[in-house]
């Protein structure tokens, strides 16, 4: 399936190193540590080189992961080989679990992509659902984590289809700014511009040309990867 180099998980059970990277995730974080000791048997760790796939679609969905480092990017490609971005997964999320309780889809809907040099830990289906049976508080967490990723797709769909392109990637803008550098906010672009007008359904050229609009009223500034918001007042004033 994977064109990752696979290893099994160093397993240690002592202290806090039993949960780490695994309690900051809401799927686990409901566990004991009996249970986290079965999850680390369990896992697999893969690493992907960029460019990689972790799974096709024509790969049976038998696990879901984890992704602890790096960048992963959930798309499909039309028959004419054009590539739509559903989802950039960063580090600390989980993805493909829904598919666990989807008897009914036997294989990944999506490829799974690196875009730079990831790690990601990965479960078996079956084995996961044997200890959700063991746990009620486990069930509760992880219909929190799946109703929560439910709330930001119904969002998303929203933005994309009922908001124009400019408005898309200026909330785009304003979602990823860090505010804590001295020059004011700003966005680094950890993905190309390729996949981030792919992620916001906005056609290449068209992306480049909203930027170079934003930049010519004086509301941000482009260097390479990284885009500077001069005016934040600006960019919010043009959000509908």
């Amino acid at each position: 399936m994977s064109n990752g180099r696979e290893k099994i998980i160093p397993f240690n059970v002592d202290g806090d190193s039993v949960a780490d990277p695994f309690r900051q995730c809401c799927l686990f974080s409901g566990l004991s540590v009996e249970q986290m000791t079965k999850v680390h048997q369990h896992g697999r760790r893969q690493q992907l080189e960029k460019g990689r796939r972790l799974f096709t679609p024509n790969d049976l969905a038998n696990s879901f992961y984890l992704l602890s480092s790096g960048q992963i990017k959930l798309c499909s490609l039309s028959p004419q080989g054009q590539e739509k971005v559903f989802e950039v997964v960063q580090a600390g999320d989980t993805f493909a679990e829904a598919l666990m309780f989807m008897p009914e889809v036997s294989h990944y809907p999506v490829y799974a992509e690196a875009i730079e040099d990831s790690e990601v830990f990965a479960f078996d289906n079956q084995f996961f659902k044997a200890l959700l049976a063991q746990s009620v508080e486990t069930c509760f967490s992880l219909l929190a984590c799946m109703s929560r990723r439910t709330h930001r797709m119904f969002q998303e769909v929203e933005r994309l289809t009922l908001h124009n392109a400019t408005y898309r990637l200026i909330n785009y803008l304003l979602q990823h700014a860090d505010k804590s550098t001295r020059s004011g906010a700003s966005v680094h672009l950890s993905i190309t511009k390729t996949v981030l007008a792919s992620r916001l359904s906005i056609q290449l050229p068209s992306l480049s040309r909203i930027l170079a609009r934003l930049h010519q009223d004086g509301l941000i500034e482009v260097q390479g990867q990284e885009i500077r918001l001069v005016n934040i007042d600006g960019l919010r004033s043009l959000e509908p």
